[in-house]
Parts: C-alpha cells; structure tokens; sequence
C-alpha cells in the first residue's frame, strides 16, 4: 500500500496549530506533538517516541512527525543511522525543504559520515541561503575537514545573518588564525568579547596568537572576569590559562606559574587522568606488535609521512618544512588512523591492541586502504601528505604492517621545555597527562621509550627528530629529514614560513616567521617545575613497564 503523500508547508493556521509544518495534521492531534517535542528538550525520549509513533500511525510517513522522531532516534544511542533513514524518508516527500536537509546534516555527521553531512549542509544552504545555522555547521564541517578557506566563507556567511552566534564568531577567528590572517582573527575574537567579556574561548583564541602578547587592559580585564561570581567553569579555566600566557610573556613567572596551575588543577579535577592505564597500555601494544605478519604489499602507504610524539615539540615545525615541498600537502592533525583501529575493536568486540595477534596480512592490509580512501582528499593536488596527530605515537607499532611503506617521523624535544609548554597549553580531551606535573613527566618518558622500541623494530620507515639538532644545524637537518622522507631536497622547505595552507595547531603563528632559536622558557620558572624534573628523573630510571 502505497503510503500518503502530504504538501508542502503552508502558512500557519489554526489548524495546524500555527505551525506550517504540521500541514495536513488536525488541530485535535498538535496538543499531543507539543508533549512530544518537550519530552524530546527534556530527554524524555521513550515518551517523545511514543507519542510521535501514535501520530504516524494516524498520519502515515508525514515527513514533519518523520523529521521529530529523526531527532529522537538522534538522542537515543546506537540509532544515528535510523535518524538518517527517517530523514530521508521525509525528503522522499519534501525534497526542496532546507531544515530537512540541514536535519539531514546533522544525521550524516553524528554518523561520522562527513563528506555526506557536508553536501546535506550545502543543499540546505542553496535552498535557503537565510538560515544561519546550515552555513555555521556546514563551516565548522570544513574547518574539520581542513578546508579553511571555504570555512571562512560559510562561517562569516553565518555571521552576517547572526553577527551575535559566538560558537560562529569563535570558530570564524579560529579558521582565519589557521589562515595566517591573524588581524582578522583577532577581529573576531575582539568581537566576541564585546558581546561576552567572559567567554573563555574568544581568550583563548587571543592567547594562542603566541607572536602578539596581550595588552595590559587585556590583563586587567582577564583579572576581573576571573573574580566575578558565577563565571561558568570552561570560561574560567580558559581565561586563566590566558592569563599566565600574558603574565609569561611580561617576565612576571611567579604569577604565570600561579595563573597556569590553577587552571590545570580545575581541569584534573573534571577528570583526572591515570598514569597506571598508559603504562598498561604500552606494555601490552609492545607485546602485541612484536612480531606482525608480512604485508601484503610492502609499499602500501608511502604517501603518507606520520609526525608522532609529544605535543609541542616542535612537530608543526617539520610539518611546516614538510609542507613546503612541492610534493607534499601539510593535512595537520587527522583523527582517522585512531578513529579506524576503534572501529576495528569495536568490530571484534575487543578492545585494541588485544585483537593484534589475531589480525593476518589481509587485515591490516585491508584497515590500511581504509586509512588511505579516507584521508585520498589530501592528495587531490599533491601525491603526498603528512598526518600530524602527535597520539599517533600509540599506533605506531601496527604502522609496519597496516601501511609499511610510511614514514614515521618521531618530534623530540628537551623534556623539561615540552612538559611546561604543555602544562601551559590547553588540551580540550579529558582525562589528559597535561594537567599535573608529574604526569607529564611519566607520559614523555613513556612515549619516548615506546617509541624507542618501535623504532628499532622498523629503522627503515621512522626517524627519530630532535628540536634542538633543527635549530642548531638547519640545513643539515631539513636534507636528512626529506631523505629519510624518500624526498628530493627543495630549497622551499628552508623558508618554511612562506607556505601557504592551513595551520591548525596552537603553533599557527610561530611558524609562520622565519626560525626561531629563543623558544627555551622553562629555566625561567625555577623550582616552581621540580616536580616535572623529578618526575622525568623517577620515570627514566624506574622504566614505565
């Protein structure tokens, strides 16, 4: 039986309660659908679904009752595909409708689906270009995917039609910040402020522009957020964080030690990390990568060179010099190779790296052309491209078997300089190391120890770079590092901060000036760090396994 068709929405009338999409539905049944639509805002969704099913029974297929259960199947974990499938069920009917499209969007990337929840965003943009929520997801959508430019565009199309949406705003700051355009970025984070003096991430975003330090009216006004009552707790650590970056950058360490710990300790106390966890974790991914079946084909992967290790060692740095080869294409920080093996765990019901010993030559070979498809928009215009996610480093010993002929650059730096530059940077993932001293000293150990073994597993394929050999012997270094890339050397890569493209890091600013030798800061602080240098101390000589 073929269901029935219903028209378009109308102009609202009594019948339909005022509301256009609900044409076609009796005035009788909307006092039911306004139940529904408050237990789908309170979380209430068994009662929500109820409610809308005994209206579909009564209006078969109406893609607006279609459209609300979608949103209920959203809410309800492990049924993101369901909302796709009703959502598309109601554009079956409706085709030219912009919400059910930019809904559609929605689905699509809570799905994990991108390139999909990005054409369902422009398509609602094109059938209604004067709703700004489509262009702001369809530019944070891009933003993701790295394509900033068109971020830029979709976001600032946002604006213009809602100049107070701030996650807009902010993201739009954040997007020209990657760009190198750092006067309009702090346009954007400027104007935030204006509209919200509080708001931590328009801070943030400020801070982050390292190469300009905050003015002494920024500090003062950092200060009195900080001591309003009810400042919400992600606006308050961010804005600290801010803070001890401007007290550093004035040489007043004491307060930007003060500034920096206070902000960590909020975030610890969130969520507070387990150093027993990592360890065990390293211990049983060394076992399970010890011996690897051979690969199927042993060049698999060459496209791609890996930049791994700690945060803030100096990996934008070689990514930006890699970046600038005419063969190769600067991809920043992709989530896909985690994302990949946790699906594959998920697959086998066990978790990673338990199921190692079990996976023959065709599976990795099979998770390593997964990896490649979907990451294959990096190399549209260059036959290469790095993948700079420095928690690759805990993926690094399946890399011989999953894509062998990858390169695997390990960013070393002085421990003690990249356990402050984390501590005083802010990590969004929670729990992290990055919040406690101590912790941070276990995790550089650990890493650098994991990486040592994998390392001499596979010497062909990874090398090891250390951030202060670069420094002190440029030129010298850039050509070992291409060559260990099996690439020819280009006078380019010296002048690495000429290269344009998308820097998405916390270093966006940094590299884009020419070197720079004075980078140390750690000294300055003292004793304040003891715990870092004992922790580094304890953990080099203890060992973490």
């Amino acid at each position: 039986m073929t269901p029935p068709s219903y028209p378009p929405p109308r102009p609202a009338t009594a019948a339909n309660g005022g509301d256009p999409r609900l044409t076609g539905v009796s005035a009788d049944d909307v006092p039911d659908l306004v139940a529904a639509a408050r237990a789908l805002r309170d979380g209430r969704f068994a009662q929500a679904e109820s409610l809308l099913q005994a209206a579909l029974a009564r209006y078969p297929a109406h893609p607006e009752l279609l459209r609300r259960l979608g949103f209920v199947r959203l809410g309800t974990r492990g049924r993101h595909g369901e909302a796709v499938e009703l959502l598309q069920r109601a554009l079956a009917q409706w085709p030219d409708d912009a919400a059910l499209w930019s809904d559609l969007g929605i689905a699509h990337s809570a799905c994990r689906q991108r390139g999909e929840a990005i054409a369902a965003w422009r398509r609602a943009c094109a059938l209604d270009a004067s709703q700004p929520m489509p262009w702001f997801n369809l530019g944070r959508a891009l933003q993701f995917q790295g394509e900033t430019a068109a971020a830029v565009e979709a976001l600032e199309r946002a604006l213009a039609l809602a100049p107070d949406l701030l996650p807009a705003r902010i993201l739009a700051g954040d997007a020209r910040a990657h760009l190198g355009d750092f006067d309009r970025a702090a346009a954007h984070y400027r104007e935030a402020l204006r509209v919200a003096p509080g708001c931590g991430d328009a801070w943030r975003g400020l801070a982050n522009i390292k190469t300009r330090p905050l003015a002494d009216a920024d500090v003062a006004t950092l200060r009195a957020q900080l001591a309003r009552p009810g400042v919400r707790e992600d606006d308050w650590i961010a804005m600290s964080y801010a803070l001890g970056k401007a007290e550093e950058d004035r040489g007043r360490y004491p307060d930007a030690f003060a500034a920096i710990a206070a902000a960590n300790a909020r975030m610890r106390a969130k969520a507070p990390w387990r150093a027993d966890a990592l360890r065990g974790y390293v211990r049983a991914a060394l076992r399970a990568t010890e011996a690897l079946p051979a690969p199927l084909d042993p060049d698999l992967g060459r496209e791609v060179v890996f930049i791994v290790g700690m945060p803030r060692s100096g990996s934008t740095l070689i990514e930006q010099i890699l970046s600038a080869h005419p063969e190769v294409a600067g991809a920043s920080e992709l989530p896909d190779l985690a994302e990949i093996v946790q699906e594959e765990s998920v697959r086998r019901g066990r978790p990673y790296p338990e199921w190692v010993a079990d996976a023959t030559a065709a599976d990795w070979h099979r998770l390593g052309r997964e990896y490649l498809d979907r990451t294959a928009r990096w190399r549209g215009e260059r036959p290469r491209f790095t993948d700079k996610m420095p928690e690759n480093w805990k993926h690094a010993g399946v890399l011989r078997a999953m894509l062998p002929g990858a390169t695997v650059i390990e960013a070393r730096r002085d421990a003690l300089e990249t356990g402050w530059s984390c501590y005083r940077q802010q990590f969004y993932q929670l729990p992290h190391f990055a919040c406690d001293l101590r912790d941070i000293g276990l995790y550089i150990r650990t890493c650098e120890a994991a990486m040592d073994q994998w390392r001499a597993r596979d010497p062909a394929r990874q090398r090891l770079q250390h951030y202060e050999r670069l420094l002190a012997d440029f030129e010298n270094e850039v050509r070992a590092l291409l060559a260990a890339c099996g690439l020819e050397f280009d006078e380019r890569c010296l002048a690495f901060h000429r290269a344009q493209r998308s820097v998405r890091t916390a270093s966006a600013a940094q590299v884009r000036q020419p070197l720079m030798r004075d980078t140390a800061r750690a000294a300055a602080y003292g004793m304040l760090l003891n715990p870092l240098v004992q922790a580094l101390s304890d953990a080099m000589f203890a060992g973490p396994w």
